[in-house]
């Protein structure tokens, strides 16, 4: 069978008076087929009707035929077997075929099980928010982005950093509190928990944080959560928006310098970031700020004021006469003047 433009082609040849053997050589097939084509009617058929469609090809026989019962029986019973345990258990039954055979059936009829439906595990308004950096290259130098989104409402606030340090996470979260004006009971910390709880660990999902952050979290009354599990049980509540800011903000754009770069982003945070429909929730994340902003903690009517101790301008340096410890001058005198003061005179 051949299809409508071979069909037009070889018409087309014919009426040219081309001979058949260089018709074979143009479409590239051999002169009994052109001969064939001609003897069938295949050039005759009307060039408007549909395509040929063509069957499947039949199954062919393999040597794991026999045993494929053996293989849906198991598989029935126990629908997590493992291919390489089939194939033995074949192997044992008298197959002595290739694995790949084996692999290649059990993919195509191993039971599975229905997919469960995504759950959402949203959360209360004020009750969280989630804290994380991401990385930014510009022309003067790496930059930090220290973004804090709230969980139920996913309104959203950044600020560019120069560096990734404790001081500069507590100022970022103020100026978060004020844009925000409340404060979310919980705070959630994904990637950058190593910089919370610096010389401390993780126990069982709770953040060991470090005295003077956990003082921060006191001064301002929420609680310090790691991102744990990472997914599968924070999806919904863990907004992740370094992908939305690269491309709907950073991408494309030109700045001069941290003020302007600052600036512009809470600009485009009030005229865009926050202002838009959001993709999961279906509305805009200022309009369930709205509902959500009674329920945030109220502010401090003060900032945190830290009680670490600062370090020395001086660089803590020592000189050997103040290292030493200090000189206690004694009087010298003759033992007879001893004698004299005990009465022992001689």
């Amino acid at each position: 069978m051949i299809g409508r433009e071979k069909r037009v082609l070889l018409r087309h040849y014919l009426e040219q008076g081309m001979t058949k053997a260089a018709i074979a050589r143009h479409v590239g097939v051999s002169r009994d087929t052109i001969y064939r084509w001609i003897a069938t009617g295949q050039l005759d058929r009307d060039l408007d009707e549909e395509a040929v469609r063509y069957r499947p090809r039949p199954p062919v026989p393999s040597k794991l035929d026999p045993y494929k019962a053996i293989i849906d029986v198991r598989l029935a019973e126990y629908p997590k077997l493992t291919a390489t345990r089939l194939f033995k258990e074949v192997r044992d039954a008298g197959y002595r075929g290739s694995y790949s055979q084996v692999k290649r059936y059990v993919r195509r009829v191993r039971p599975r099980p229905p997919e469960e439906p995504v759950q959402r595990f949203e959360t209360a308004p004020g009750h969280q928010g989630q804290v994380d950096f991401a990385d930014f290259r510009l022309p003067w130098g790496k930059r930090h982005a220290l973004i804090v989104v709230l969980g139920y409402s996913r309104l959203m606030w950044l600020q560019y950093y120069e560096r990734q340090t404790m001081p500069v996470v507590m100022r970022g979260l103020e100026a978060a509190f004020r844009y925000f004006g409340g404060v979310p009971s919980e705070l959630l910390f994904d990637q950058m928990k190593a910089v919370i709880i610096k010389d401390g660990r993780v126990e069982g999902g709770r953040l060991v944080e470090n005295p003077e952050f956990l003082r921060f979290s006191h001064h301002w009354g929420f609680r310090i959560r790691a991102c744990r599990p990472y997914r599968a049980q924070t999806k919904g509540k863990v907004e992740r928006p370094i992908r939305y800011i690269r491309e709907s903000f950073f991408y494309g754009r030109e700045f001069v310098s941290d003020d302007d770069l600052n600036a512009r982003v809470l600009r485009w945070l009030d005229r865009d970031a926050n202002v838009r429909i959001h993709g999961t929730l279906k509305e805009r994340p200022a309009d369930r700020f709205d509902r959500e902003r009674p329920h945030l903690t109220p502010l401090t009517p003060w900032p945190y004021r830290s009680v670490a101790p600062k370090p020395d301008p001086q660089g803590a340096r020592r000189t050997r006469a103040t290292a030493l410890p200090p000189v206690v001058d004694v009087e010298q005198r003759p033992l007879a003047a001893y004698a004299r003061i005990t009465g022992d005179v001689q």
